[in-house]
């Protein structure tokens, strides 16, 4: 396989949570070993955090960053947005184009086999994240969403799998992948493994993520409320981050006269809130494998979870940590018992050696590459021919 520098392109639609972190992380380790990386991604959501994160990772985009209009649902503006992105991605020449979330994917596996129609070599890559693997196959718009994903297949070289969860959904509710698939735990930079103390005054528990209900921001303050009765003392927590639904927690910390005691805050590094609080707490209704369990378990802070996604994956399928989604009384329990008792943490967090060698930076995107230069290999057969696929 040829060793030269690859042209790879990374397509999604909200630069905001793990995808964005999942891109930032792939592209600054491959233009680090000598590849040039560009991202395309949407113009309409973000914020100054996002902004500041944009500028962090431009000096290691050689092919720049393309912002086009992108909207959530599936629409008519749609079309206007692949032509756009279409036309960005030709005049870049990658040799990669990797999708990510289900908008992502479309971008990458039409523009990328567009071009391919035109005898242009180029990867087509897709990982879901999530994204469309959240719909009810029995739903009209599920039904709809995942037979697009099928249909796709066909334009795509290979599908990424972040954590076994995401592979068994997919086989579940699209089918048994006809395109090569890969499973690559996503994976944290070794400075993020140092531990992270928390401040004096810190709050008892976190509540870190967008502010969505798919995300469990409301299941977190029904849980915080019922823990201060099991401990029969006033607790403390802060929740970080911005969302569509915001105001509504607000209004619900408010409403259950719990506003002295849970403070909101804007969006911020992880590591920064992490030092303001003793427990972090994901309360998530579905996920795929969140960045921000493997962050805090790496900063040695204590992570109760809801047993969703590849979560189990990383805590362990037996752990004490897990609770069921929407279980209040279970997650006030454990977040009652993870502050009373010293002991709670080692007893139920995952060693840390063999946590940092499965779920480090450096392996995932080691792994990235290897099949990066795999599937750039294998488009090509005697005389510069496109391979069909």
């Amino acid at each position: 396989m040829s060793e030269r520098p690859l042209r790879i392109i990374h397509c999604f639609r909200s630069p905001v949570g793990g995808i964005f972190r999942h891109v930032r992380d792939l592209a600054e380790a491959h233009a680090k070993a000598g590849h040039q990386v560009g991202i395309l991604c949407d113009s309409t959501t973000g914020g100054a955090h996002e902004d500041a994160l944009f500028e962090e990772v431009r000096p290691h985009l050689d092919l720049g960053i393309v912002r086009v209009p992108i909207h959530r649902s599936v629409g008519a503006s749609d079309a206007a947005a692949l032509w756009r992105s279409y036309k960005e991605i030709r005049s870049l020449q990658p040799d990669v184009l990797h999708g990510h979330g289900a908008k992502g994917g479309v971008l990458a596996r039409i523009a990328g086999s567009a071009l391919r129609v035109n005898k242009y070599r180029v990867a087509r890559l897709y990982s879901p994240h999530g994204g469309s693997l959240h719909y009810d196959r029995r739903s009209l718009a599920g039904s709809f969403i995942l037979r697009i994903e099928r249909l796709q297949e066909r334009l795509t070289d290979a599908l990424v799998f972040v954590c076994e969860y995401e592979r068994g959904t997919y086989c579940a509710k699209v089918g048994q992948p006809i395109a090569r698939s890969e499973l690559i735990y996503n994976g944290i930079e070794d400075a993020e493994f140092e531990r992270v103390e928390a401040d004096p005054g810190a709050a008892d528990f976190l509540y870190i993520g967008m502010m969505r209900d798919l995300k469990g921001p409301d299941f977190f303050i029904e849980g915080f409320a019922a823990a201060e009765e099991i401990a029969g003392r006033r607790l403390s927590a802060l929740m970080v981050g911005d969302g569509p639904q915001q105001r509504q927690y607000e209004e619900m910390t408010l409403r259950m006269g719990l506003g002295d005691r849970v403070r909101l805050l804007p969006a911020m590094r992880a590591r920064k809130a992490f030092a303001l609080a003793h427990v972090v707490v994901i309360p998530s209704r579905a996920e795929s494998m969140p960045y921000i369990v493997l962050e805090a378990l790496a900063a040695g802070k204590p992570v109760i979870a809801t047993r969703v996604g590849g979560i189990p994956e990383v805590l362990g399928a037996a752990s004490e940590a897990l609770v069921r989604p929407d279980d209040a009384e279970a997650l006030a329990r454990l977040m009652a018992e993870a502050i009373a008792d010293d002991g709670w943490a080692a007893r139920t967090m995952p060693d840390a050696e063999g946590f940092k060698s499965r779920f480090a930076a450096s392996v995932m995107t080691r792994h990235v590459m290897q099949l990066y230069r795999e599937l750039t290999a294998e488009s090509l057969v005697p005389h510069g021919r496109l391979r069909t696929t």
